[in-house]
């Protein structure tokens, strides 16, 4: 499997708690922070569950 390069690029603030929890644990801070991690369906299960605030990329 490869890598996957997960950016914040919608904020969090006003969403239920729980995405805001999926985006931390993502390893997301701020808006425009970036992370490379790699592709599992674990990842990819979180990916889904935000996938209206982040853009992904195969690296």
């Amino acid at each position: 499997m490869g890598k996957l390069k997960i950016t914040l690029v919608k904020s969090p603030i006003a969403c239920q708690p729980k995405q805001r929890r999926t985006v931390e644990a993502l390893g997301l801070r701020k808006l425009n922070h970036s992370v490379e991690m790699e592709d599992s369906p674990a990842t990819r299960g979180a990916i889904n569950k935000v996938s209206h605030l982040l853009k992904v990329e195969e690296v």
